[in-house]
């Protein structure tokens, strides 16, 4: 007989080093989301939050640009973060990673375009269907010619 499947979280709470690792993940999360926060504007979506190692603050960046500026606002992220969060905390390293670029979320384009063409095949097979596939595919036509009219 086999066991039932167990929820991953239970899994990473139970034993050896998980729960450590899974802990650390979530202050780093918690941390990440505090410093984007604090600063504000486009720097925002060019950094992450790397590591906490002996109460420094590791922040990586994708360029040395945007170390520079986030390294001008050091002082004011290190202050709000031990008032609010890590009063240990005693100083943030700013590390520059090109490949935390290939990370970003790029906004999604909507490819799923139905030419005129297709449109009316399937208006013409949506006219010789019964039923509810006939109704579902009038209803596609019909979104098709909308789309194209925006």
């Amino acid at each position: 007989m086999k066991k039932p499947p167990r929820d991953l979280s239970q899994l990473l709470h139970q034993q050896g080093k998980f729960p450590e690792i899974a802990e650390k993940a979530e202050l780093l999360l918690h941390l990440d989301k505090h410093v984007k926060q604090v600063l504000t504007g486009p720097v925002t979506q060019q950094l992450k939050v790397a590591n906490l190692r002996q109460g420094v603050l590791v922040i990586e960046t994708t360029t040395a640009a945007w170390a520079a500026r986030i390294n001008f606002q050091k002082a004011k992220i290190l202050q709000q973060l031990q008032a609010e969060t890590l009063p240990m905390l005693s100083a943030i390293e700013v590390k520059v990673n090109p490949s935390l670029f290939l990370y970003t979320i790029k906004p999604k384009t909507n490819n799923n375009i139905i030419t005129k063409a297709a449109a009316e095949h399937i208006e013409a097979l949506a006219e010789h269907t019964e039923g509810s596939l006939g109704i579902k595919l009038k209803r596609l036509a019909a979104l098709a010619s909308r789309s194209r009219q925006s």
